[in-house]
């Protein structure tokens, strides 16, 4: 069944490098923090979530959903069509939204951010210090920016928004 995909003509055909660095280092930031929130719990929590997030994050999704889009080989809002186009053959830009990284991305994005904020709170009660309320608030506030700000912003360029189940800026 090849159904014809409605692309955003407004859209980007790459985003600017300097919004793929940025992007990138907030992800590496969101990593970290989630990290350093489990590991004040239990340092094997901590490896556990930054081997689920690096999993996840850098494999997974990337073969699930960015060997589908239309930004394959090229910059996307994270840059993440041209690492894809280096490890996997290119897929079809007519499955993106009915594979099952549309599902599998929510759920890993969910766990990546609550995960962390549950563990470090429960790592405050236990015993508090400032440096764990600092670890909370910045992890908090990087979640709520990634998936509130950032993701409505770089949606709104994207030459996929029309089709894509999550985007932001329907």
């Amino acid at each position: 069944m090849n159904t014809k995909i409605e692309i955003y003509e407004q859209g980007l055909e790459e985003y600017p490098k300097a919004q793929v660095f940025l992007g990138n280092l907030l992800m590496i930031i969101w990593i970290a923090l989630g990290t350093i929130a489990c590991w004040l719990l239990s340092p094997i929590a901590g490896w556990i979530y930054l081997a689920f997030a690096l999993l996840m994050v850098a494999v997974v999704l990337r073969k699930l959903l960015c060997t589908n889009c239309y930004y394959y080989n090229k910059w996307c809002c994270m840059g993440w069509g041209k690492l894809v186009a280096l490890f996997f053959k290119q897929g079809d830009v007519e499955k993106f939204n009915t594979s099952s990284g549309q599902k599998l991305a929510p759920l890993t994005y969910g766990l990546l951010s609550l995960i962390p904020l549950i563990l470090i709170v429960i790592s405050v009660i236990q015993q508090f210090t400032i440096a764990k309320i600092v670890v909370l608030i910045l992890l908090f506030s990087i979640s709520f920016y990634s998936g509130a700000v950032s993701r409505k912003k770089t949606c709104a360029n994207c030459k996929m928004r029309l089709i894509c189940p999550g985007s932001a800026a329907k």
